[in-house]
């Protein structure tokens, strides 16, 4: 079997992205480790460990990922947080102060809202049909 496991997600800082993945987002710390250069290998995940892909919190080095910081996928969205209670995890990340750039909407595959992360990266929370 194979699967992606991991996306890198460039960061300005790796604690202010884990709590804003685990405060806001709920997605639950799975590893926080330091690595011999100074930096940390640091994995997010929605689900329970292993049931999905993780986000690899990965702090930008040099001006070159500093830029993209918040636009790696040049302003579209880029990344899809699937759910089975559309209304329960909205309301709790609304609460929790995610920003939110429209109202739910009912589409054909499902309830879908775009919502942004702390630097600006897009994202559809989605309610797949079925």
């Amino acid at each position: 079997m194979r699967r992606i496991a991991l996306v890198t997600l460039v960061v300005d800082d790796y604690d202010e992205a884990i709590r804003f993945y685990t405060d806001a987002l709920g997605f639950r710390l799975v590893e926080d480790a330091p690595r011999p250069d100074g930096s940390r290998w640091v994995v997010v995940e929605p689900g329970a460990r292993g049931t999905g892909t993780g986000l690899l919190l990965a702090r930008a080095k040099g001006d070159g990922q500093a830029a993209r910081v918040g636009d790696q996928t040049g302003g579209r969205v880029g990344f899809f947080l699937h759910t089975d209670d559309f209304a329960r995890d909205h309301a709790r990340m609304t609460a929790a102060g995610v920003t939110f750039l429209e109202d739910p909407r009912h589409e054909p595959y499902g309830t879908v809202a775009v919502f942004q992360d702390l630097y600006g990266n897009r994202w559809d929370l989605l309610q797949p049909v079925g």
